[in-house]
Order: structure tokens, then sequence, then C-alpha cells
């Protein structure tokens, strides 16, 4: 599948986005912005991490750190079933991986249809929502993956980064 941000349609622009869940809310992002989306692997926790973190996982050489976007959106922890997964995004240069609770479907948005975030949506802060995508009777909650974390939680996790390029692969549970 090629993977577009942005592309032009007879209507005007067209936005390509994944989408998925978390509880009982749908959020996409933009595809362009996505590594890939794995099944939940093991995932090998860390003394002292921030709660936020659910620790590290080695996908193919990479030590990239696990946030749960249920705890990090204020919502009640959840068992992983078969349906959660965990979607690799690129924030600022850095591999992170989020676990959700199921990955939807690739859609296109034409960007007409992306409504300006509204103040709060489901109880988050504005400035993590690009906008509010409009399919149907569907709204999808856009999100702006830059914002997700704050800039003390993206300290921490480059933190965590540094700590884990001094122990040996082995040490990570593997993907």
């Amino acid at each position: 599948m090629e993977t577009i941000g942005k592309q032009k349609s007879i209507d005007g622009d067209v936005k390509q986005l994944i989408s998925f869940m978390v509880g009982n809310e749908e959020y996409a992002m933009e595809i362009v912005r996505v590594k890939e989306v794995i099944r939940t692997p093991t995932i090998t926790r860390l003394p002292k991490a921030p709660s936020f973190v659910k620790g590290i996982i080695n996908l193919r050489g990479d030590v990239i750190p696990i946030v749960d976007l249920r705890d990090k959106f204020g919502l009640e922890a959840a068992e992983y079933t078969s349906s959660t997964r965990v979607i690799v995004v690129d924030v600022e240069g850095k591999l992170i991986g989020m676990i959700v609770d199921a990955a939807s479907q690739v859609i296109r948005v034409p960007t007409d249809q992306i409504e300006p975030p509204p103040p709060v949506a489901g109880g988050l802060p504005s400035d993590l929502i690009e906008g509010v995508g409009k399919i149907g009777e569907r709204l999808i909650v856009l999100l702006d993956i830059d914002m997700i974390l704050s800039s003390t939680e993206k300290v921490q996790l480059e933190g965590i980064q540094i700590s884990m390029t001094d122990q040996k692969p082995e040490a990570v549970a593997s993907v």
C-alpha cells in the first residue's frame, strides 16, 4: 500500500488516515506518521518508568518505548485482547509504540470534511487534537501525534531510550 498523507482528488485535497479505537471512541492519525501496526508483543516492564509507559519492545533491533493510550487518555485499564494493537509511529524522529484497543482501517477524508478541534473532545485537551473528521454520520477525532506527549514526557522517554542503548538486545523481549 502506498502511504500518502495528502492526495489531490477531483474535489480537492484528501488526507489518508489510519483509524483506531481507544475505549469507545474512534481516533485517527495521518498514515505517513505510522511505521507499522503490530499485534501486542511481549512488553518488557521498566522499573520507575512513568505510568503511561508500559515498557519497551525490541522490534527488529530497535528498542521502542510503549505508551498505552488508555492510560494516557485517563481511561480505565483493560485487558489486552486479540484486537489490541501497537501502532508504531514517528514522533519528532523517535519511534514510539502506542497501544490501542483496535486498529480499524485506512480511511480517506476530504480536507473540507475536517473541522477544527473543539475546545475539549472526550476529555482531551484541544492541543492533542488536529481536527474532527466527518465521514457520513461518523465523527473521528484526528490526533496530533507530535502533541500526544508533553515536553516532560518526551524527555522521560528519551531517558529510557538512552539508558537502553547500553543493554544487550537479548535483555529485551524480541518481536
